[in-house]
């Protein structure tokens, strides 16, 4: 099973979107040389702590650094674009990086309506979700010189897709095109167990799956104490209670004292929303990623994990790649 990396390219308070864009380069160099199997960002739109949201540029950016690893978006989100625009930025960057790029598609807008608005997209738009899957597919197979539009570059590339979702619609779509899942479980674990049991029990066979694949997200804070890691987390926690309260900045530092910061009211909901998380010292890393992958059987995980400083990022996802690789639980590419 292998294990990739959803990196948000996030930007730290303190620092500024070079300095984040830096980092990821930096993270995705490590990566390869960790054995991880892709390197997967994140569209999203009007976040000071995300520098993700040229998506496809940051996917070339992290390729041309790298030299095997797969790259790819974790994903697009399809309402806020033609099918054939994807079609050729994602067609160029898998011409230029063959056999290296993939591309999850979301239906999400990626931002609020202010953002929906300001990128002319329509609610409506994530109705005709499936189809435009099915499109892109289309664009991205065997040359077909007698149709009206072609994706050039992109046509014959057969850029792997995959479905993302955090409900039950995005696994009945990927179901019925034959689609690999990955399932948003780092941030909207709840219907996890019933999204991933309808992927299974509908899949159809497809010229690209015979058979279902599903990814789990999971969350990683490793240090080599148990109270550092507890400690790096507090950033996610801060950042995603920051968000659901409607105040998006800059990734937080870590504190000593969550309570200080989070009312406790607001605490249930938070630890339901990140359960999915690998918290501590390598052994309780190892033991609590086994358990999720016992519990969950995905085809393959891919870890996250928002942490302020770089190093110590860096380090978390070394090991948990040392974890991995050492448990026999994942095969690096």
């Amino acid at each position: 099973m292998h294990y990739s990396l959803l990196d948000l390219a996030p930007v730290p308070e303190g620092h500024d979107a070079a300095q984040a864009l830096k980092n990821t380069g930096d993270l995705a160099v490590h990566a390869e040389r960790w054995g991880y199997h892709r390197y997967w960002l994140a569209e999203h739109h009007n976040m000071p702590g995300i520098a993700s949201a040229a998506t496809a540029v940051l996917i070339g950016h992290v390729a041309g650094l790298t030299r095997t690893m797969r790259v790819g978006a974790g994903g697009i989100m399809l309402p806020n674009h033609a099918p054939l625009a994807v079609a050729e930025a994602f067609g160029t960057l898998a011409t230029l990086y063959p056999g290296r790029i993939d591309l999850g598609l979301g239906r999400a807008p990626g931002g609020d309506h202010a953002v929906m608005r300001a990128l002319g997209v329509h609610q409506q738009r994530a109705e005709n979700f499936p189809n435009e899957v099915a499109e892109l597919r289309d664009l991205f197979g065997p040359a077909q010189p007698d149709r009206a539009v072609r994706a050039l570059p992109g046509e014959g590339t057969e850029v792997p897709l995959w479905v993302l979702g955090s409900s039950l619609y995005g696994a009945q779509v990927a179901a019925a095109l034959g689609l690999p899942y990955a399932f948003a479980s780092h941030f909207a674990p709840a219907a996890l167990e019933q999204a991933l049991e309808v992927y299974r029990r509908h899949f159809r066979p497809s010229e690209t799956l015979s058979k279902p694949h599903a990814m789990l997200a999971i969350n990683v804070f490793a240090a080599d104490t148990e109270a550092e890691a507890h400690r790096l987390r507090t950033t996610m926690q801060q950042a995603f209670y920051r968000l659901r309260t409607g105040k998006p900045g800059k990734l937080p530092a870590p504190v000593d004292d969550l309570a200080s910061v989070v009312p406790a009211g607001a605490m249930p909901a938070l630890d339901e929303a990140l359960r999915i998380s690998a918290v501590g010292t390598p052994a309780q890393v190892r033991e609590q990623i086994g358990r999720l992958v016992e519990t969950h059987r995905p085809d393959e995980v891919i870890l996250t994990g928002q942490i302020h400083d770089h190093a110590a990022r860096l380090r978390s996802f070394e090991i948990a790649a040392e974890v991995l690789q050492g448990c026999g639980a994942a095969v690096p590419a």
